[in-house]
């Protein structure tokens, strides 16, 4: 799945084809919220997801993904920075938090 997820957050199409078709009957919280951030149903997948996580590591990812959801940038920070100090190779959580903030395209830079 950690090649896959690279992959996802890349932009690369198959990658985000093959997580979203995953989603259709996974019951891992990773590959939901993984779902979840390039679908329309992304309210009931981060819902499955939460029923769905065993562990904290699988809890705070769902959190983060719901706060980035409703746009809330500060929680989102503060939630992020706390998951990756005790998991810093959550390749997830580091693009939401990422994502969560706007960057200028290139040609908007002074």
């Amino acid at each position: 799945m950690r090649p896959l997820l690279s992959r996802l957050v890349l932009g690369d199409d198959d990658a985000i084809a093959a997580v979203v078709t995953a989603a259709e009957t996974s019951d891992d919280p990773l590959v939901l919220v993984a779902a979840a951030l390039f679908t329309g149903d992304a309210d009931g997948l981060l819902i499955r997801a939460g029923h769905a996580a065993r562990t904290t590591r699988d809890r705070q990812l769902v959190a983060i993904a719901v706060a980035h959801r409703r746009g809330e940038r500060s929680l989102v920070d503060a939630l992020a920075r706390d998951h990756l100090v005790d998991h810093p190779d959550s390749v997830l959580a580091a693009w939401i938090a990422d994502a969560n903030h706007v960057h200028p395209s290139p040609r908007e830079e002074p």
